[in-house]
């Protein structure tokens, strides 16, 4: 079957209420963005929901496409008809015939959107239904699970036809629910956790705190890669900003309380995040962390480390397991970026026995023992180094030297 059309269905924002509108409107922007390679595509609303006429365009790099665009629920291919019964009968039975793999069962869910015309739904159902049947004797009616539900959407412009029903990333439109800092370490779960905060519509920018010459340039590489590729999804270039941790790191480690090594870095981590969220006009942090899976992920650790910040921290793989993770990972395509072997600026440093339960209070009479903190903080925000990432950028050895880096 040729399809001629898609049919778009939104998928968070449907429940914005007044809102709605300038959600719909700006979902119309990101698709038209993610298709503007596509010169003689049409679009038009209506009932909520979005059609696309692709005008000769080819289906499949469309769809592909769309699947990845936030905001979308799913969407389906649909052929149209005029809206009369014959010409509604006829487009149907051609449209199950064209299916390359022949079913057994079916059924019909009619809608009738346009009042007035002739048929109701239940009628329609058995209308088309009865004229699939006598063309096609060897197909069965099954209400309740058929292999194939052909839809029939009735307007008054026109009638639309569907059996196949495509998901996509659902949630809200990119960076319709403000903008935050993602910690972007170079690890599976950073990368997994950007993604869903996007997919409920916030802009990013990452941060990646580099530990020069501990980590190398593949290190880096990596981190600039996992940031393409979230670019891909937010459709719009990401920032990433690399920060200098190496003089940090080597204070933190001269403290000489080897225990408490990652609660300080990650503390330090959130002081220069938030004066870069304050800085790029973000209102928020997003890390990877989930809950009890490293020494500075459970509860206390999580509470003593947070309460360097002041801006809400959100943790999108908070009640997530591993292996869920790593799942999603692969399904958004950073896992093999991720398990690449380069070590970033936390595990060079990770001692023995890390603590998991610190004590707020005698953190913070260490921190101030280490009276050139502040100092340090403010030297690496001054030396931190601003790339904006496209899918089309190229690798990091192409568009730097080591200096530039360093």
């Amino acid at each position: 079957m040729n399809y001629e059309q898609l049919v778009v269905r939104y998928g968070d924002l449907t429940v914005k209420g007044r809102n709605r509108n300038g959600f719909e409107k700006r979902m119309l922007i990101k698709i038209k963005e993610a298709l503007e390679a596509y010169e003689s595509i049409t679009y038009f609303k209506d009932f909520g929901r979005l059609y696309i006429k692709l005008n000769g365009h080819p289906y499949e790099p469309i769809a592909n496409r769309l699947k990845d665009l936030f905001g979308i629920a799913s969407f389906s291919p649909v052929v149209s008809t005029s809206t009369d019964l014959e010409s509604i009968q006829e487009t149907a039975l051609a449209l199950m015939n064209s299916l390359d793999k022949k079913p057994s069962t079916f059924k019909v869910s009619a809608k009738r959107a346009w009042k007035k015309f002739p048929h109701t739904s239940q009628e329609m159902n058995h209308l088309v239904g009865s004229h699939v049947l006598r063309a096609t004797p060897a197909l069965k009616v099954d209400v309740h699970h058929p292999e194939v539900d052909l839809r029939v959407d009735i307007q008054e412009e026109a009638t639309y036809l569907f059996h196949e029903v495509v998901p996509a990333a659902g949630g809200f439109p990119f960076g319709t629910n403000g903008k935050a800092m993602l910690l972007l370490s170079g690890g599976i779960d950073s990368p997994v956790a950007g993604w869903l905060a996007m997919r409920k519509g916030l802009e990013l920018e990452a941060v990646h705190f580099h530990s020069y010459p501990y980590t190398s340039d593949k290190a880096k590489d990596k981190v600039i890669e996992l940031a393409r590729r979230l670019s891909y999804f937010s459709g719009a270039p990401i920032k990433l900003h690399l920060v200098p941790f190496t003089d940090i790191q080597t204070r933190i480690v001269a403290a000489k309380q080897d225990p408490l090594i990652i609660t300080f870095m990650r503390r330090a981590m959130l002081r220069i995040t938030e004066r870069l969220a304050y800085a790029n006009g973000a209102g928020g942090i997003v890390t990877g962390e989930s809950l009890g899976q490293v020494a500075s992920q459970t509860l206390t650790s999580m509470d003593v480390i947070g309460r360097a910040a002041d801006l809400p921290l959100i943790k999108p793989l908070i009640a997530m397991d591993k292996i869920e993770i790593i799942q999603m990972a692969e399904k958004i395509g950073t896992y093999a970026t991720s398990i690449l072997p380069y070590e970033d600026c936390c595990t060079l440093f990770v001692p023995r026995s890390p603590a998991i339960h610190p004590n707020l209070r005698f953190v913070e009479k260490v921190e101030s023992y280490i009276t050139e903190l502040g100092e340090l903080i403010d030297a690496a925000i001054e030396g931190t180094e601003v790339l904006s990432l496209t899918p089309e950028s190229e690798a990091a050895a192409a568009t730097a030297g080591k200096d530039d880096w360093f």
